[in-house]
C-alpha cells in the first residue's frame, strides 16, 4: 500500500497500531495485505489531514461514519469549527510575518556587529545599542 498511498512504512504501521486501519491480512512470507477498505480509510486520513484536522478530529470523524444516526450537519459543524481555527492560525501567521518583516526591514543587513542587529536585540528584549 505504500506505494499507492506515497506513505511510508511506519505511518501505515501507525495509523494501524493507533486503530485507524484494521490488522492485514499477511502473506506466508509475513509482508501485510491491505485490501480496498484499508485504502480507503488511508485516502480519508490523508485528505482530512489535507484539510488541517488531526488525528483525534479524524477519529471522530470516522467514528461519525459508523454512526446510523449522524448526519451531515455534524460533519458540517466540525468542517465550521475547522474554519474558524485556521482563520484564527492565519491571523496569527499574519501578526507574526509582519512583525519579522519590520524586524527585517530594520535590520543593517550587513557585516556591523550583532550588538546592532534588531533582530537579535528583539528576541533578547533590548534596544540596539546607538554608535
Amino acid at each position: 500500500m505504500t506505494g499507492n498511498t506515497g506513505l511510508g512504512v511506519e505511518t501505515i504501521r501507525y495509523y494501524e497500531k493507533s486503530g485507524f486501519l484494521p490488522a492485514p491480512d499477511r502473506l506466508p512470507s509475513g509482508y501485510r495485505v491491505y485490501g480496498t477498505a484499508a485504502a480507503r480509510q488511508v485516502r480519508f486520513l490523508q485528505e482530512a489531514q489535507a484539510l488541517g484536522f488531526k488525528l483525534s478530529e479524524i477519529a471522530e470523524l470516522m467514528a461519525l461514519t459508523d454512526d446510523p444516526d449522524a448526519d451531515c450537519a455534524a460533519v458540517n459543524a466540525r468542517a465550521k469549527e475547522k474554519i474558524v481555527e485556521i482563520d484564527d492560525k492565519i491571523t496569527r501567521l499574519t501578526k507574526m510575518r509582519e512583525s519579522l518583516d519590520r524586524l527585517a526591514t530594520y535590520c543593517p543587513a550587513d557585516d556591523q556587529p550583532l550588538s546592532a542587529c534588531s533582530i537579535i536585540n528583539h528576541l533578547y528584549g533590548v534596544e540596539a545599542e546607538n554608535d
